[in-house]
């Protein structure tokens, strides 16, 4: 499925600084009506998105606002009550086997080394274990792990630990990342050094990814396209465009510009719903 795209202009008629695209692009991930409540409260109701390919797109939402339970949608952990998933043309119930998901907590086994940990995907799926540990030690290299390969999880810094977690996720060799705030636990330093590596996943790896988070600077320094979303039930506010490009600095004018702009809009919404 091919789409021309072109940034959009907010309803009030001021624009935020974006990069003006009109390019075809081919459309990887499209949900379209999404509808989905526990104990007859919405959590999201008729929810649309599009995901172009090796693109980096970013949820941005205040906390509670369903991001979550959507990735849990996305990947049929729990059900939608209404809605289509469609990958690449094609109508799923969920994503299942067409997307690798990296979680908030590093999800090691704490007595595994950090290689097995790592090559746990190919060693579910009956692979060949000689290959997968070459393709392993290559990524632990790639991503600054070279060393710490037979080091439990215990014995190693979050930073790494997350490092191993996105080695294991690169092993799972999907198309599509889901990205579920894997940063928010780490400190600021770590955290920009793992936001550099995950932006090599769509440069280097030729990966898309969607990612969540609450974090308006994270989200303004990483993402291609990103989507402003609302209290519940959650809906897409404004699907904005970066101007600049990355790696992206904290004191462009631009950059400052834009985060003014939409830490306007999110705490708009949080003020109108509490009222």
């Amino acid at each position: 499925m091919v789409v021309a795209v072109s940034s959009p202009v907010p309803a009030s008629g001021t624009p935020f600084p974006f990069f003006e695209l009109f390019v075809e692009r081919i459309i990887m991930l499209s949900v379209s009506g999404l509808t989905k409540a526990f104990d007859r409260q919405l959590v999201f109701s008729g929810f649309d998105l599009t995901l172009s390919g090796n693109r980096f797109a970013v949820l941005l939402g205040p906390s509670g606002c369903g991001k979550s339970t959507l990735f849990d949608v996305l990947t049929g952990v729990t059900s939608c009550d209404e809605g289509l998933v469609n990958w690449q043309g094609r109508d799923l119930t969920h994503l299942g086997e067409h997307a690798a998901y990296m979680h908030q907590n590093d999800l090691l086994l704490p007595w595994f080394s950090l290689l097995e940990n790592s090559l746990l995907p190919s060693r579910t799926r009956g692979e060949d274990m000689q290959q997968a540990r070459s393709r392993g030690l290559e990524l632990f290299a790639r991503l600054g792990l070279s060393g710490y390969e037979q080091h439990l999880p215990g014995q190693v810094s979050g930073g790494m630990r997350q490092r191993c977690a996105l080695v294991r996720t690169l092993i799972f060799d999907r198309e599509l990342i889901l990205l579920d705030e894997p940063l928010s636990a780490l400190d600021a330093i770590t955290r920009r050094s793992l936001q550099s590596l995950l932006l090599l996943l769509q440069s280097e790896f030729k990966r898309t990814l969607l990612m969540i988070t609450h974090d308006v600077d994270e989200a303004l320094l990483l993402a291609d396209d990103l989507y402003l979303l609302s209290t519940k039930p959650m809906r897409i506010m404004e699907h904005i465009m970066p101007g600049t490009e990355k790696p992206r600095r904290f004191d462009n004018p631009e950059f400052i510009t834009l985060k003014e702009a939409v830490l306007a809009k999110l705490e708009g919404d949080i003020e109108h719903a509490a009222q």
